[in-house]
């Protein structure tokens, strides 16, 4: 981790690796978590392999959407870690995102209350990286996380 370069966010969600997991590769779970609410998340595209898409599409009223996230994963080990880039678009052409150009990897980790959540998002410079803190990084991701933890601790709650 390089302070200059890159934000993290931590959080113990009480579930099992295996629930927030699924909560990652299954597109009708990773729609109803990816982004903050009220806004609609659709799914067109997630695969959840090394080369695999993530594509994803937002509206705030359900109806009209517009582009999201357009990705490509770089590293998937089952049940512990996924890396993505939005440099790199699903079809696998170099790109240049907006608002900012990240890579960020997601560890899953066993933890006495359920799982140790970990967020990793690596910038470019150190201007991308502080465009990335001030559009809201914390609140995004951190609302995004919550979700994820609720949907994950409902489901291991059956």
């Amino acid at each position: 981790m390089n302070p200059d370069l890159d934000l993290t966010l931590e959080r113990i969600i009480r579930a099992p690796r295996a629930v927030v997991w699924q909560a990652w590769t299954d597109p009708a779970r990773f729609a109803q978590w990816w982004l903050p609410a009220p806004t609609v998340c659709r799914v067109d595209r997630l695969e959840t392999r090394p080369g695999g898409a993530l594509v994803t599409h937002m509206s705030d009223d359900g109806v009209e959407f517009v582009p999201h996230v357009n990705a490509s994963f770089l590293v998937v080990d089952e049940l512990e870690r996924i890396v993505f880039t939005n440099a790199i678009d699903s079809a696998w052409r170099p790109a240049q995102p907006e608002p900012v150009g990240m890579t960020a990897e997601i560890t899953l980790a066993d933890h006495p209350d359920g799982t140790d959540y970990r967020v990793l998002v690596r910038h470019g410079d150190p201007a991308s990286r502080a465009r990335h803190e001030k559009l809201g990084f914390i609140d995004g991701w951190g609302t995004v996380t919550k979700q994820l933890a609720g949907l994950a601790e409902n489901q291991a709650a059956r």
